[in-house]
């Protein structure tokens, strides 16, 4: 079951560092993403369509193959826990703390998961300060009798 209070996702989260380079590219915008994706050996993490182009989210090695624009090289850490997408201040809590130290996030919440797609050379810094939130407010969360029900997800 999903979580949607705050204090409890992030308590509970456990921040994951995927393995890999990932890059944000930009498709222009007449670009038949059907016949695109049929040229890739896998499908991007996820893309995103605007006016101007749309831009997709894929294992650098791929973009290069295929002469894509690399935007943003960035580390992808997810948050193990299961949140709901109408969760109240999770997203601006870890990103908060992430400006705080001076790191920059793009962020996909998915179905089940947060994705934090960090610049790689602060991905380890960026996985230690998430660490560190989820460290904090769990002592918090017990300090003032609210207990841990383990992790959802």
């Amino acid at each position: 079951m999903a979580e949607n209070s705050a204090m409890h996702l992030l308590a509970e989260m456990e921040p994951v560092l995927n393995d890999g380079v990932y890059v944000f590219s930009l498709l222009p915008p007449d670009t038949d993403l059907c016949h695109f994706l049929a040229r890739l050996p896998s499908s991007p993490l996820a893309s995103f369509r605007e006016e101007e182009g749309t831009t997709v989210v894929l294992a650098e090695e791929i973009a290069r193959a295929h002469h894509l624009p690399i935007l943003f090289r960035a580390a992808w850490i997810t948050l193990k826990i299961q949140s709901e997408l109408t969760a109240i201040g999770l997203t601006a809590a870890f990103a908060s703390a992430l400006s705080a130290a001076g790191i920059s996030c793009n962020v996909i919440a998915a179905c089940h998961h947060d994705h934090i797609f960090v610049p790689l050379a602060s991905a380890e810094r960026a996985l230690a300060v998430l660490c560190h939130v989820q460290q904090v407010t769990r002592a918090a969360r017990l300090a003032t009798g609210v207990e841990s029900h383990g992790t959802a997800g």
